[in-house]
């Protein structure tokens, strides 16, 4: 079981989210955006972190790199449906960011769960966050 972090601004996805990874036996709590989501992080560092690119208050790219710079080792796997009207991926930029995986809105759950199991599994990787 391990404990992960969900934190994106639509409570619709988060919740569920959190249904199927409860389902699948993890422990999860959800931030609604990267102010709180890194708040709780830094609270209590989970096993892996779930982000959204595109949130209020805090967006995605800010937040990977908040929680790789308190964390170099931290787990991190990001989410988005792509920017509207735009000709932009936001994922490959947040995989160089230091997220492990990426994940294209919409994805159904047993993808989700396959990443999830591939990235815990991972061994940490311990290297210095991007400045």
């Amino acid at each position: 079981m391990a404990r992960i972090l969900i934190i994106d601004d639509n409570a619709e996805l988060r919740s569920m989210l959190r249904i199927a990874l409860a389902g699948a036996g993890h422990q999860i709590e959800e931030a609604e955006n990267g102010v709180v989501g890194l708040q709780r992080y830094k609270e209590r560092p989970f096993d892996l972190v779930i982000t959204d690119i595109l949130m209020p208050e805090k967006e995605g790219f800010e937040t990977i790199r908040e929680l790789r710079a308190a964390d170099p080792n931290v787990r991190i796997v990001a989410i988005s449906g792509g920017l509207p009207n735009a000709h932009f991926d936001p994922l490959p930029l947040a995989s160089l960011l230091g997220a492990r995986k990426t994940l294209a809105k919409p994805f159904d759950i047993a993808q989700l769960l396959k990443v999830v199991q591939g990235v815990l599994d991972d061994p940490p990787v311990s290297k210095s966050a991007p400045e």
